[in-house]
């Protein structure tokens, strides 16, 4: 579970403690406030009235006296000369039981009264009473039953609802205020910082969290500007390193290449001088194709290079191309399918278009199976042109592909000379396709085999108008 959603939970969790506490709460209030109060005062009128009659005679006087107390009070009081006589008066089950039980008549005996409260179905409410015996010289000479239906907790609180639910209203208001204050607060920083996070992780160190807070969320914020800008200047000397060693290596380079190219032509066709001036002239040339990969490279990536975008019928591009590797394709014998749709249009730079086609071809020739297969096709995907480039041949291990497009990252570790390149074409092909707001992608399986899939929009019609 995340962050943000703990915090949700902790917030639901407290509202509903909170209107769960409120519940059992009214609920106390109303037994212990209410129902006890009630039960009191009518053990107390009923031990008043009956002791008024103590040792004397139920007379009719004496009765008529007990129910005009019944109807100026607000309790119901019934009296009878005898015990059994009670349920002609009150013919009601409490809790869906007779009045008076066995165990009651032996407390009554003992001159003790006796609390009866609980739910009657005719009053369709519970109520609270009490019997109380009245002693004569000798025995008992009557009964007193009080009795007061309860209202309903409802209309207990009748005045005091409103209070409270207004109150409540407030408090899980600004409770709501003050959560949603702390989220903003937390999580604000939390998901720039998420974002940025993820720049990083793609080679942009520019980014910074702007912030005043001092707690742990402005520690950290301070944390990653630090990282940040520690590894943009890491990466702009690498770069400026890069830079000035190719800028270095071009004269003796250049110097390498004109005095072999002269030993050659004086050096006899054939011998052993003429095998090694040869080779030291290829690898010459491979050391003047990396230094001029690596220099465009840091073009493309310090953003030195300016897109000359204009309408490209991408689909005549990518057949051009194709065909610059017809030789290499008869020389290893390898089959080659295009399946491309016609009046493609998109925006950009042709030559940097052609330079995607160029070096993903080539690393699929030359990583290719001899006699192997290679499928190309390009295709309308929504808003943009999708290219695919597939081939059957080596495999790219799941460790390695994330690694895919590092500068000198390559798969084959030993480097052979049977595949060559610089392990800087899939660099420049990732460089080129984000100047181009696309996208690129890259997987391998031993069944299918390694395929690039490459995204770039489509040309805006209304732009391009």
């Amino acid at each position: 579970m995340t962050l943000s959603k703990k915090v949700l939970s902790l917030f639901f969790l407290s509202l509903s403690f909170t209107i769960l506490f409120s519940f059992f709460f009214i609920h106390f209030l109303y037994s212990k406030l209410y129902l006890e109060s009630i039960e009191e005062s009518i053990i107390y009128q009923g031990k008043r009235t009956a002791a008024h009659y103590h040792y004397g005679e139920l007379s009719n006087d004496i009765i008529e006296k007990i129910q005009w107390y019944n109807v100026v009070s607000e309790y119901e009081i019934v009296v009878v000369d005898q015990l059994d006589d009670l349920p002609s008066y009150f013919p009601y089950q409490v809790n869906y039981e007779n009045l008076v039980d066995a165990e009651d008549r032996k407390l009554l005996d003992k001159g003790s009264y006796v609390v009866k409260k609980g739910y009657v179905k005719e009053f369709h409410r519970e109520i609270v009473g009490a019997i109380f015996p009245i002693r004569g010289k000798d025995s008992l000479i009557g009964f007193i039953y009080i009795y007061v239906p309860l209202a309903a907790i409802q209309d207990v609180f009748r005045e005091s609802i409103p209070l409270l639910a207004a109150a409540g209203t407030g408090f899980f208001l600004i409770l709501f205020l003050l959560i949603n204050r702390i989220w903003n607060s937390l999580f604000s920083p939390l998901r720039k910082l998420e974002r940025l996070a993820a720049n990083v992780s793609h080679g942009d160190y520019s980014g910074r969290i702007e912030t005043e807070r001092n707690d742990e969320i402005g520690q950290l914020a301070d944390a990653f500007n630090v990282m940040s800008s520690s590894l943009e200047a890491q990466e702009e000397r690498k770069r400026e390193f890069t830079s000035n060693l190719a800028h270095e290596m071009r004269t003796p380079l250049t110097y390498i290449s004109g005095y072999t190219h002269a030993l050659k032509q004086k050096a006899d066709s054939g011998t052993e001088t003429a095998s090694y001036l040869d080779t030291i002239e290829k690898e010459a040339a491979r050391l003047s194709k990396l230094i001029s990969d690596l220099t465009e490279l840091n073009h493309l990536q310090e953003g030195l290079f300016t897109i000359d975008e204009q309408p490209i019928a991408v689909a005549q591009l990518l057949v051009d191309t194709v065909d610059l590797f017809r030789i290499r394709l008869a020389d290893r014998s390898l089959r080659l399918t295009l399946d491309s749709e016609e009046d493609i249009i998109i925006s950009g730079d042709p030559d940097r278009i052609q330079q995607v086609f160029y070096n993903t071809i080539d690393n699929a020739v030359k990583y290719a199976a001899t006699g192997g297969s290679i499928l190309i096709s390009l295709s309308e995907r929504g808003k943009y042109v999708r290219y695919v480039i597939r081939n059957e041949g080596l495999t790219i291990s799941r460790d390695d592909l994330p690694r895919v497009g590092e500068r000198f990252f390559r798969t084959d570790k030993a480097r052979t000379r049977t595949t060559g390149g610089t392990g800087l074409g899939l660099s420049i092909v990732k460089e080129i396709v984000r100047l181009h707001d696309g996208v690129f992608s890259m997987d391998s399986d031993p069944e299918t085999g390694t395929s690039v899939t490459i995204d770039i929009p489509l040309l805006n019609e209304e732009a391009g108008s």
